[in-house]
């Protein structure tokens, strides 16, 4: 969520998309849901067939209460819900909150039974007035109390943060078994009830490094180590599981785009091969299948050359035949 573009007015290299591509031809599809103001799109399909849809509300560098939601019984026409949850009840908070730093980039998710969501507060020390510090930021995880996506929620760990960084997500594999995620690559497997994890995290890496500095945010030397290149991207964490492979998405600063990169497994711990620029401009993004199984990505937009920015949206995309995703041509399938 933290990205910002270096230089705005700085012209871009092409798009490198299944070829070159110019900007305005690179995302074909691309739907605009609302002119809401909006970073870091997530939506969620319920168990009724209603979309719900939620993100970082403005303001996005300061005090913003909490999560907001919207549902669609269309994917087109959006209904505000309020805000659902505000945050600054869980002991843990109250640095933030003095501090009044935002709440950035909630994720929806239907697991269980229940919805759930999760959330990032962003450091809070006086002396990281961004929040790009580390060990400063944290994340945590919401469960609905009745079922209804309205909630009330109540935060499963209210004593301590859950994950020690930003960008939270969830992961539901065929066994059943359910993941916390956060940052570049974290994942811990959680207790069955997902009241909080059930081992130490480990860090889901590329094993094909990419070396270019071009491919890479100014962020990854302090994060990573310099000289460090096998990371999936910087932060917007997401995986999911399509025609048998894992895809560990994550939002990567690439040829000065703000994009979302994905790396493919046959097994959720890896080993993942080469990473690979999915989606140009579409960074901290999530996916997601509609009731006609059709594959869509998320959007939203946070660098100069792309298409709008900071308004909620979705991309139509498939996996091809080589298990990589890829934008879905006009009249494609799923």
């Amino acid at each position: 969520m933290r990205w910002m573009p270096r230089t705005l007015g700085l012209s871009l290299l092409p798009l490198l998309f299944g070829g070159l591509a110019a900007a305005s031809d690179a995302l074909p599809g691309l739907r605009k849901l609302m002119d809401t103001p909006l970073r870091d799109t997530s939506i969620c399909r319920g168990p009724d067939g209603t979309w719900y849809l939620t993100g970082t509300v403005e303001p996005f560098w300061s005090y913003n209460e909490g999560i907001r939601l919207w549902k669609s019984k269309d994917l087109a026409a959006w209904e505000p819900m309020g805000l659902v949850w505000k945050y600054g009840k869980s002991p843990w908070h109250e640095k933030y909150l003095q501090a009044k730093k935002p709440l950035w980039a909630p994720e929806i998710h239907y697991l269980k039974g229940t919805f759930w969501l999760t959330y990032s507060l962003p450091g809070w020390k006086a002396d990281d007035p961004k929040g790009t510090d580390p060990r400063n930021s944290g994340c945590g995880l919401l469960k609905s109390a009745t079922g209804r996506p309205e909630g009330p929620y109540e935060d499963v760990q209210p004593s301590e943060r859950l994950g020690d960084e930003i960008d939270a997500s969830l992961f539901e594999d065929d066994d059943g078994s359910v993941y916390f995620l956060w940052h570049s690559g974290k994942i811990a497997k959680m207790k069955p009830d997902l009241s909080g994890l059930a081992e130490p995290y480990r860090w889901l890496k590329t094993t094909v490094p990419d070396p270019d500095p071009r491919h890479h945010a100014g962020l990854c030397a302090g994060i990573f180590g310099k000289g460090s290149f096998d990371h999936v991207g910087f932060e917007g964490m997401f995986v999911f599981k399509a025609n048998g492979l894992y895809h560990l998405c994550c939002a990567e600063e690439f040829d000065g785009r703000y994009s979302c990169l994905v790396a493919n497994a046959k097994s959720l711990m890896g080993p993942y091969g080469a990473r690979y620029e999915a989606i140009p401009h579409g960074g901290h993004n999530m996916f997601f299948r509609d009731e006609a199984g059709r594959w869509w990505s998320t959007y939203f937009g946070s660098d100069g050359k792309a298409p709008w920015r900071e308004r909620p949206g979705i991309l139509p995309v498939e996996i091809g035949p080589d298990g990589r995703v890829r934008i879905r041509p006009a009249g494609g399938g799923r």
